[in-house]
């Protein structure tokens, strides 16, 4: 939708009233962020890679492992050889050498023939199982006694059962944990391709806001969501590029929007984007080359202020200054748009991150139309079950949040959540 283009204003879900806003409902606003698209690729250290996210289909070279190798410590045999052995009958086999690790075997097992095999190591030819240690007893004369009959592939990890070569391991859109690098330098690979970082741009607006430092004065607010947007960006593996408190005159703001949309990939600006004389974030990103304000305003509790846009080809975020509310604007929609821009697949850049589902622990009521988003504490009870308890506060409670583990919504439809209703509840980090 241009800037320009206006659509029937319908009455205010929070107020029942006719509408400052072009309110559309939370799904329409998160279908228009599906619409942005990854930022670049670069090709990094594998040691570099955790918390990155796949740019290319990883697949392996070789196969996995490439050589049939032994689960256990013990003796690699042929298990025919061993076919009728027990304790109290065991079978006799000479020990023939010895596996190395790290380096092939160039004799073949033959009848009535094993060799000493570390795990790990390198089965030789002709052996078909690996007995383990504790089921023998080693004899004089370079011989061992076999108590235990093995059958065929016992102990024994065959070539490729991890995995054939030319096989898919991580696909594209993987978001790489700890672990995966590991994997990733098992296949033969020290560098991997995945999405560039997305730089995010963070413009604080108001004349109200003074340093954590500075004690305000009455009509003055420290600043939080400066300090709180950047650290959530960082949480979601972007790169935050932080412009600072800015006054409320247009001039100043449009200045540090033309810079964010240069040196970012993405915008976020907290506070400007109501209706009120202050309120310069609409302005300001409607004069930006190819600006198109995509939606300004949605039923939602707290938010309804909210702006996406797109400038300069890149998304634009307007939050609401209160401190409460931009956060649950962030994790409802600056979060899944940050992680699709940094290569998460859409379904699961959309989808919650971490969730727990609990029993609501009393009634939450809402207005039908609206789609309410509560702060929750989780509480563990002693039968094993979770109780998702809502936390008091505005949205400008800031405590209140921190005091918060995640947020249930509320759908549109539902005039209240009764107790006892089980609910999802989306961890907030």
């Amino acid at each position: 939708m241009s800037p320009r283009a206006r659509r029937p204003t319908a009455p205010d879900p929070h107020t029942g009233g006719p509408s400052r806003f072009q309110l559309v409902a939370v799904a329409e606003a998160l279908a228009v962020l599906r619409g942005f698209r990854p930022v670049g690729a670069e090709r990094i250290p594998v040691a570099d890679a955790p918390g990155r996210v796949l740019a290319r289909d990883v697949r392996t070279t070789l196969d996995l492992p490439h050589f049939e190798r032994s689960y256990m410590d013990g003796f690699a045999v042929r298990a025919r050889d061993t076919a009728d052995a027990s304790a109290e009958r065991p079978a006799r086999l000479a020990i023939v050498g010895s596996v190395r690790m790290g380096h092939p075997v160039a004799a073949r097992l033959r009848r009535g023939e094993c060799m000493r095999i570390p795990t790990g190591g390198m089965l030789p030819a002709g052996a078909d199982a690996v007995v383990m240690v504790e089921h023998t007893t080693e004899a004089a004369d370079d011989a061992v006694d076999i108590e235990r009959a093995a059958r065929a592939g016992q102990h024994v990890m065959r070539r490729g059962e991890d995995a054939r070569k030319g096989a898919r391991i991580f696909p594209r859109g993987r978001r790489l944990r700890p672990a995966d690098v590991g994997a990733l330098s098992g296949v033969g690979l020290d560098r991997v391709w995945v999405v560039r970082r997305p730089r995010v741009a963070v413009l604080a607006t108001g004349d109200e806001i003074v340093p954590p430092h500075v004690t305000p004065r009455p009509g003055q607010v420290r600043n939080v969501n400066q300090y709180a947007l950047r650290a959530l960006i960082a949480a979601a593996g972007c790169e935050p590029v932080d412009f600072g408190v800015l006054p409320d005159r247009e001039a100043v703001i449009r200045s540090a929007m033309r810079r964010a949309l240069a040196r970012a990939d993405a915008v976020l600006v907290s506070g400007g984007s109501s209706v009120g004389t202050k309120d310069l974030t609409p302005a300001v990103v409607a004069a930006m080359p190819r600006a198109r304000i995509l939606v300004h305003g949605v039923r939602i509790k707290p938010g309804k202020p909210t702006l996406i846009a797109r400038a300069a080809g890149k998304p634009v975020i307007g939050l609401p200054g209160n401190p409460t509310s931009a956060l649950v604007i962030f994790h409802v929609f600056a979060l899944p748009l940050l992680r699709l821009l940094g290569g998460e697949p859409r379904a699961a850049a959309f989808a919650p991150r971490r969730a727990v589902v609990a029993e609501l622990g009393e009634r939450l009521g809402s207005l039908v139309g609206r789609e309410d988003w509560i702060r929750v504490a989780l509480v563990a009870r002693p039968d094993g079950t979770v109780a998702a308890r809502p936390v008091a506060g505005g949205s400008g409670d800031i405590v209140g949040f921190v005091r918060a583990d995640g947020l249930v919504r509320i759908p549109a439809d539902a005039a209240e959540l009764a107790p006892g209703t089980p609910v999802v509840v989306s961890v907030v980090d």
